[in-house]
């Protein structure tokens, strides 16, 4: 007998590394730096709420779209970047952002449609695009010196007559890099011109460093109607496990994908909708104390992975930095981080995973800093030992 279409699509994404790599760091005591989550909870004010609505009745169902207050505070959040959104028929509550994601593209592409993806990717992207019955076309971020930088030249290339949406995801995983708003502008651009959906991931959106800020999409000449604006409150306030994400859309493109969002959890997370309304009305400045907490972690453990061999590249967001391995004397990145756990006690991600094109990213580890100072010197204490496993006779030169 045949196999079931959704299983043949699906074939290539049996697993997803976060999980293997969890599972690795688990069995060996390793540090984990691989996945992407806090080991420190959010705003106490937050928490609080929580409790209260789960004591106060909270736990039935919750209204399809989230609950009024939260619709309405997620309205006030981005109207801090000049958008407007009207709380009842603009904005929809999911479950967590990668449920957003998915009901966009389940809703807004199909068969025969094309959707532009960046590489690296968030490894849901493209697994979400083939559960859609789409085909992903992918362009690569190139080197600007340091940074990571979007080829505006290499995605207008990729527009064919079958493509119908592009997947943005600024401040982004796993580079870091953050969008510039002349790259911003240039996919506007390419967006109106050739009448493409534009759906941004935009999960990091508080956690920019060095001063720079935020530029959603939706805001660029022309991309209002034509812009599905998705975030959440795991990465701004330390609460990933809890999966309350949110979209912004104009009625038209909303309506769809609530009507995809409705079948497939219908609703979920009733008594922490209210606690993350609290937090997004009451604890931005405890996020502003996140932020600069990240950006001096991130700067303590870019610091320890040079003393340790690698080259570090520049992190403008997120909670990640990439290191090269070859400085080290490695040349496959994924295999490196396959032995890690076991061989020095630490895991890590390597970045070829997240691509189409695995050979131009093989040389790249993906390490989260979003962890305690301890656990984060811990780690480094443990990755200065890879000299015992490097290859003899490395040149320790940076590779540019």
């Amino acid at each position: 007998m045949r196999e079931p279409v959704l299983v043949d699509r699906l074939r290539p994404f049996t697993s997803t590394i976060f999980a293997e790599m969890t599972a690795l760091a688990t069995r060996t005591g390793a540090v984990n730096l691989g996945q992407g989550f806090p080991d420190t909870d959010g705003p106490a004010g937050m928490l609080t709420e929580a409790g209260n609505a789960l004591v106060g009745g909270a736990n039935q169902y919750p209204p399809g779209p989230g609950r009024p207050e939260l619709r309405e505070a997620i309205a006030a959040h981005r109207a801090r970047y000049g958008l407007h959104y009207d709380p009842d028929g603009e904005i929809l509550v999911t479950t967590g952002a990668t449920e957003a994601l998915a009901a966009s593209l389940l809703a807004l592409v199909g068969s025969g449609d094309e959707v532009l993806v960046i590489e690296p990717y968030y490894d849901s992207y493209t697994a979400a695009v083939a559960m859609a019955g789409a085909t992903r076309r992918v362009v690569s971020l190139v080197r600007d010196g340091d940074r990571f930088a979007l080829d505006v030249d290499a995605v207008r290339a990729a527009v064919g007559p079958r493509t119908r949406a592009i997947l943005v995801n600024s401040p982004h995983n796993p580079t870091g890099t953050v969008f510039t708003r002349a790259e911003l502008a240039a996919l506007a651009e390419v967006c109106v011109e050739h009448d493409l959906v534009a759906i941004t991931d935009e999960v990091y959106e508080h956690l920019v460093f060095d001063g720079a800020a935020h530029l959603p999409l939706a805001g660029m000449p022309g991309m209002d109607g034509r812009t599905v604006s998705i975030s959440s409150a795991g990465k701004t306030f330390n609460c990933t496990g809890w999966k309350i994400g949110w979209v912004c859309a104009r009625p038209e493109l909303l309506a769809a994908v609530r009507a995809a969002k409705q079948f497939l959890t219908f609703v979920s997370g009733g008594p922490l909708q209210p606690a993350v309304a609290h937090a997004l009305d009451h604890e931005l400045d405890w996020v502003e104390q996140l932020r600069d907490s990240l950006e001096r972690k991130r700067d303590r453990l870019r610091d320890g992975l040079t003393e340790a061999g690698f080259e570090v590249r520049p992190s403008e967001g997120t909670y990640f930095v990439c290191a090269d391995v070859r400085p080290l004397g490695f040349t496959d990145a994924a295999d490196l981080a396959w032995r890690l756990p076991e061989a020095v006690g630490v895991a890590a991600v390597p970045v070829k995973v997240f691509t189409d094109h695995p050979d131009e990213w093989n040389h790249l580890l993906r390490f989260a800093f979003c962890k305690r100072n301890e656990v984060l010197d811990e780690a480094v204490k443990r990755l200065r030992s890879l000299a015992t496993i490097a290859p003899s006779g490395v040149d320790r030169t940076p590779t540019g």
